[in-house]
C-alpha cells in the first residue's frame, strides 16, 4: 500500500478548548459573525459546526427578532447533530431545544411518505413552534406548499441554515439553489450556510458571483481543526491498486485491528460486480466466520482467524433492519454520569459497510480508517470520505484513508478512464495535502524590505514575502485571496488533463493560461488586474511545496544551490544548527520543508511561474507508484496526445523491437533524440490501439 501523503499535526488541543461561553475557536469565530444577514461557514469536519449553528439560531431568536429556524440537512442520518442539546451547562444563555415532532429526521421517518412531511412542515410554519430540522428534499416541496398557500412572505423573518452546502448549486436546475436564491434576493430572511467541502464534483459553481459577494464569509482551516488535536497526530492519504474484482486487493488494505468504514463501489460502476448484499457478504467472508447477529443493534458478528468477534454494522442492505442498525451507531455509549463512556463506546461497533451513507455529516469519532473501494471522480466525495477518520478520540493517534482502486492496465480494457480518473483521484489526495498545510499569505517584498522574507504566528499562518508579487488592487480581490484559496485549488486540481501534464508544456502555461481560465470562470465580474493579482497569489500557493520538495529531495546540501531564479541567502538566514533544532519542533511536516527551503532564499514571482504545479506535484505522487503500472500510465496519456497513423505505427515497429534488443529498455519519449522519441511515441499508440481492440472483444 502506497502511502502519498502523510501529516503530522502539533497536539496543542485548541481546537477542543471551549471559552465561558462553551465555544470551540471555529463556534467563538462564527459566533463573532452572528449578527450578519448572511453566512457562509466553512470548517472541516468534526469542527463542530452544528454546534456552532444552534449557537447562532438561538442568539437570532432571543435578540435578533427572527421568529423561526429551519435546518436542512442532506439526509435524515445527519439529523442527530442537530439534536436538543444541553448548553447552559457550557456557559451558554440557552439550550438548543427541538421538539421530537419538529425533527424530520428522527429515526424511523425515512420511510415516512412526502406528503405526510411536507403536511408537518405546513403545520410548523403555521403554529408557534421555534424549530425544525428536515432534509434538503422536505424542505423543498415544503418550501412550494408554503409559497402556494401564503406567498413567500411567509418566509420573512425566518432563519435559514443550509448543512452540507456544496449541494447547492447556481445551476438553473438545481431546485435547492433556485429557492436560495430567491430568498436571499428578497433581504428578509437571515441564511446561514455550512460545509466541509465548498466546492462540487462538478464545474458548477455553488453560488453565483453576485450571491456570494453578500455573503460573510467564516472560514476555519483543515490545519487550524486537525493541528489543535489532542490525540490524534497523524493522516495518512493511501492508493492501492488491484487485478482483476477488488476482493483480490482487499486483504492486502484491510487491518480488521482498526476500526474501520468499508465503502464499496457505487452501483453501475466497472468496480461493482454483483448484487451489493452479494458484496458485502463476500466482505464478511474475508474478515472472518459469520456466528451470528447481535438482536438488539443488528451488527453482524464474525469471528477472525485468531479468535476475536467483530461486530460488523451493514449500512448497504436497505431491509427495515438497517433502522436498527442506523439507531445503535448513533446512540453513544454513556457512563452512570451521563457522559460518553469512552471505553464502551469504542467497543460497540468495529466495521462498518456503508455504500451511499456514512460520508457526509456521519459522526464515528473511533474511526481509524476510511477505506474506499473504487474511483471517486467527484473531490467533494473525497474530502468528506477523508473526514469520517479525521475526528480526535482518546487513544486514536493514528488514522488513515484508503482508496482500493482498479489498476489501470492494458489487460482490463479501461486505460484511458482510468487513467483519468486516476488522476483525479490522486488529485484529491493532493488536494488534502494543500488543505491541511499551513494557511500562506503573501506580500510585496521590496528591495530594502526590512520585513522578515517569512514569518510564522502562533495559530501556523506562514507569512512570505515575494518580489513582484501584485498586490490585489481591490477589497474583493483581497478578500477571495484569503478565503477562497481552498476552493480555488481544489477547482485547480480537477483542471488536470493532459494540457497540463504534458511534460512539454511550458510552465506558464499552467500557472497563467489554465489558471487565468478557472479564475475567470468562477469570478466572471472581475478586472483583469484583479484577476492576474488572484491568479499570482494561487500560483505561488500551489507551488510553494513544489519548490520545498525540490529542495528536499537535493538534500540541502548547496545553500546558494542552482535553483533557477532564486536569490542568494541573507545573512544571518543560512542553514544553522538552530534551524535544524526548529525543524524538530516545527508543527507540521511540510511546514518544516516550507521554513527550511524559504529561510535560505527569497523567492519571486518569475520563479513561482517557472513550476508547472500540475505536473510536479503528479511526479511527486508517480514516485511512490510501480514503475510497470506509471508506464501503463504514461503510455495511455502520451497515445491521446500523438498525431499517429497506422501505417507509420506499423513501419516503426521493426525498429522498436531492434532499440529493444539492443539498449535493453523501451525508447523514451522525452529523449532529446527525436527518432527515439517517435518510436516512443509510435510505441504507446499501438499499446492504446491494442487495448480498444481487447475492449471491443470483451463487449
Amino acid at each position: 500500500m502506497v502511502e502519498m501523503v502523510s501529516v503530522a499535526y502539533g497536539q496543542s488541543g485548541t481546537s477542543k478548548a471551549t471559552n465561558a461561553l462553551g465555544q470551540r475557536p471555529m463556534q467563538a469565530r462564527a459566533y463573532a459573525a452572528r449578527a450578519a444577514q448572511f453566512l457562509l461557514l466553512k470548517a472541516p469536519p468534526a469542527a463542530g459546526k452544528s454546534r456552532a449553528l444552534m449557537f447562532i439560531a438561538l442568539d437570532k431568536l432571543r435578540h435578533q427578532g427572527l421568529a423561526k429556524v429551519i435546518v436542512c440537512v442532506p439526509e435524515t442520518s445527519i439529523g442527530g447533530s442537530f439534536r436538543s442539546t444541553d448548553l447552559t451547562s457550557y456557559g451558554f444563555e440557552a439550550d438548543w431545544q427541538v421538539e421530537d415532532r419538529w425533527n424530520l429526521c428522527l429515526s424511523g421517518t425515512e420511510d415516512a411518505p412526502v406528503s405526510q412531511k411536507v403536511r408537518a412542515f405546513a403545520d410548523f410554519m403555521a403554529s408557534d413552534a421555534r424549530v425544525l430540522v428536515c432534509t434538503h428534499a422536505t424542505f423543498r416541496f415544503g418550501f412550494d406548499a408554503v409559497e402556494a398557500a401564503r406567498g413567500i412572505e411567509a418566509f420573512d423573518e425566518v432563519f435559514l441554515a443550509i448543512d452540507e452546502f456544496h449541494h447547492v448549486s447556481a445551476d438553473d436546475n438545481n431546485r435547492l439553489g433556485q429557492i436560495l436564491r430567491r430568498i436571499v434576493s428578497r433581504e428578509r430572511a437571515h441564511v446561514m450556510a455550512m460545509t466541509g467541502s465548498y466546492f462540487r464534483g462538478d464545474a458548477v459553481p455553488v453560488l453565483r458571483p453576485e450571491d456570494e459577494a453578500r455573503f460573510t464569509t467564516i472560514t476555519y482551516s483543515y490545519y487550524e481543526q486537525l493541528d489543535g488535536y489532542e490525540y490524534l497526530k497523524s493522516l495518512g492519504i493511501n492508493y492501492s491498486f488491484y487485478k482483476g474484482r477488488y476482493l483480490n486487493g482487499l486483504p492486502e488494505v484491510l487491518d480488521t485491528k482498526l476500526k474501520t468504514i468499508i465503502h464499496i463501489p457505487h452501483r453501475g460502476s466497472a468496480e461493482a460486480y454483483s448484487d451489493k448484499n452479494d458484496e458485502v457478504g463476500r466482505i464478511i467472508d474475508l474478515i472472518g466466520r459469520h456466528v451470528g447477529a447481535d438482536a438488539a443493534t443488528g451488527f453482524d458478528l464474525v469471528e477472525t482467524a485468531d479468535g476475536r468477534v467483530l461486530r460488523v454494522a451493514d449500512l448497504v442492505n436497505d431491509a427495515p433492519g438497517r433502522e436498527v442498525v442506523k439507531s445503535a451507531l448513533m446512540q453513544e455509549v454513556r457512563g452512570q454520569d451521563g457522559k460518553r463512556d469512552n471505553t464502551g463506546d469504542r467497543a460497540k461497533v468495529d466495521i462498518i459497510i456503508a455504500l451511499g451513507m456514512a460520508k457526509e455529516g456521519f459522526d464515528w469519532v473511533w474511526c481509524e480508517h476510511a477505506l474506499t473501494i473504487g474511483y471517486r471522480a467527484s473531490l467533494t466525495e473525497i474530502v468528506q470520505i477523508i473526514g469520517r477518520a479525521t475526528r480526535d478520540a482518546p487513544g486514536k493517534t493514528q488514522t488513515r484513508f484508503t482508496n482500493l482502486v482498479a489498476e489501470p492496465g492494458v489487460e482490463t480494457g479501461v486505460v484511458t478512464d482510468a487513467v483519468n480518473d486516476m488522476l483525479k483521484a490522486i488529485s484529491g489526495s493532493l488536494l488534502m495535502e494543500q488543505v491541511l498545510a499551513p494557511n500562506f499569505r503573501f506580500y510585496r517584498r521590496e528591495d530594502g524590505d526590512i520585513r522578515e522574507p517569512i514569518s510564522v504566528d502562533g495559530q501556523g499562518h506562514v507569512t512570505i514575502g515575494i518580489r513582484g508579487l501584485m498586490v490585489p488592487p481591490t477589497t474583493r480581490a483581497r478578500e477571495i485571496c484569503e478565503n477562497d484559496m481552498n476552493d480555488l485549488m481544489a477547482t485547480a486540481c480537477q483542471a488536470m488533463d493532459a494540457r497540463v501534464l504534458n511534460p512539454e508544456t511550458a510552465p506558464e502555461v499552467a500557472t497563467q493560461m489554465v489558471l487565468t481560465e478557472i479564475i475567470e470562470r468562477r469570478y466572471e465580474n472581475l478586472t483583469p488586474d484583479e484577476t492576474e493579482a488572484v491568479r499570482q497569489d494561487l500560483a505561488a500557493r500551489m507551488n510553494i511545496l513544489t519548490l520545498a520538495r525540490r529542495e528536499e529531495e537535493r538534500g540541502f546540501a548547496d545553500p546558494a544551490g542552482a535553483c533557477a531564479g532564486a536569490q542568494e541567502p541573507r545573512a544571518g538566514a543560512g542553514s544553522t544548527g538552530q534551524e535544524e533544532d526548529d525543524l524538530g519542533s516545527a508543527p507540521n511536516s511540510l511546514l518544516a520543508l516550507v521554513r527550511r527551503f524559504i529561510n535560505v532564499r527569497e523567492l519571486d514571482i518569475d520563479l513561482i511561474d517557472s513550476v508547472n504545479a500540475f505536473r510536479e506535484r503528479f511526479e511527486v505522487a508517480s514516485k511512490s507508484l510501480d514503475s510497470d503500472l506509471l508506464a501503463q500510465v504514461q503510455s495511455a496519456m502520451v497515445a491521446q496526445r500523438v498525431q499517429m497513423s497506422e501505417d507509420e505505427a506499423r513501419t516503426l515497429w521493426p525498429r522498436i523491437k531492434r532499440f529493444r534488443a539492443q539498449e535493453g529498455r523501451e525508447p523514451n519519449v522525452h529523449s532529446a533524440d527525436a527518432l527515439e522519441k517517435r518510436m516512443a511515441e509510435a510505441l504507446a499508440w499501438l499499446k492504446f490501439k491494442k487495448t480498444q481492440k481487447l475492449r471491443e472483444a470483451s463487449q
